[in-house]
Parts: structure tokens; C-alpha cells; sequence
């Protein structure tokens, strides 16, 4: 039984609109994770992402275990294939990485763990069709955004 996102949330979880990030970083991490933090803050995009990750759940939600929650999938898919780490170090990330953790939702006394295994087993339904499919929405979610900012320039009356 997979949840989108986890509804309630927890003593001592982080607000991830709230994450702020070195806007100095030159590494591709934070630059990975503000983008994510845009599909976070933005109710319209992120409930297309999640409807393009539906596609990799099994046929019924409702058998089986607890796995991963769609935005830790969409988290840590993203992250194994633009950095293009395996799974140890993607492990390591999950489990050490300060502003991962966060954007995670896990705040500084949380003490969740992240398996190998759990990893290779929801990770690995991450594919690049699927990164391909939400990269799509998310340019479209840009080109409908720039044509905002460009409708307010235009209506702005030029005098000579």
C-alpha cells in the first residue's frame, strides 16, 4: 500500500517549501533538489508528476506491504540517475546527506534508516521512461510559467 505522500506529518518533520539551499553550490545535488522543491510547492505540477509515477505501482494498491512513498521514489530515482551513482552510494546519500534527509521530510533527530535492498526494490521501478515522462511535464510547467512573466511584460504600455 503506497501513499502519494504521507498526509500527516510528524513531530520534528521538515516543511520542505521551508529547505533553503548555498544558492553559491556549483554540485548537482542542490540543484537537483531546488527542482524538486519547485515540483513540491507547486500543487498543479506535483499532482501531474504523481500521476505519471501511478504507472509504477502493481496493479492494486492495496496488497502487500507498506513501500516507499511516491515522493521518496521520485526523490531517490532522480537523484540515482542524474548523478548516475549506484546503489551504495545512493545509500549513503539517503542516510548521511543533511539536505537530502530534509527534503525527505526527516528531520535532524530522525533516525530512519534507508536498506540497500528497500532501495533496489523501489528504486529500480524508477526507470528513465519514467524520469523522461515527468521531464516532459516539468518543461511544460516552465514554457506555461515563462508565458506568465512574458504576458505581464507585454501588457506594460511603452511611451516614447
Amino acid at each position: 500500500m503506497r501513499q502519494t505522500i504521507n498526509p500527516q506529518m510528524q513531530l520534528g518533520e521538515v516543511d520542505i517549501s521551508a529547505i533553503t539551499f548555498n544558492p553559491k553550490s556549483r554540485d548537482d545535488i542542490p540543484r537537483l533538489l531546488r527542482g524538486l522543491q519547485h515540483i513540491w510547492i507547486t500543487p498543479d505540477l506535483r499532482h501531474r508528476v504523481f500521476q505519471v509515477l501511478e504507472n509504477i505501482i502493481p496493479a492494486s494498491r492495496h496488497n502487500g506491504r507498506p513501500g516507499m512513498d511516491l515522493w521518496n521514489i521520485l526523490v531517490f530515482g532522480t537523484l540515482r540517475l542524474v548523478t548516475n551513482c549506484d546503489y551504495d552510494r545512493l545509500q549513503e546519500l539517503a542516510n548521511e546527506h543533511g539536505t537530502l534527509r530534509k527534503m525527505l521530510g526527516h528531520g535532524p533527530y530522525c533516525t530512519h534508516t534507508y536498506h540497500i535492498q528497500t532501495l533496489q526494490d523501489n528504486i529500480s521501478l524508477f526507470t528513465p521512461e519514467i524520469l523522461d515522462q515527468i521531464n516532459q511535464v516539468t518543461v511544460d510547467a516552465g514554457h506555461q510559467l515563462v508565458k506568465k512573466k512574458m504576458s505581464r511584460y507585454m501588457a506594460v504600455p511603452i511611451r516614447s
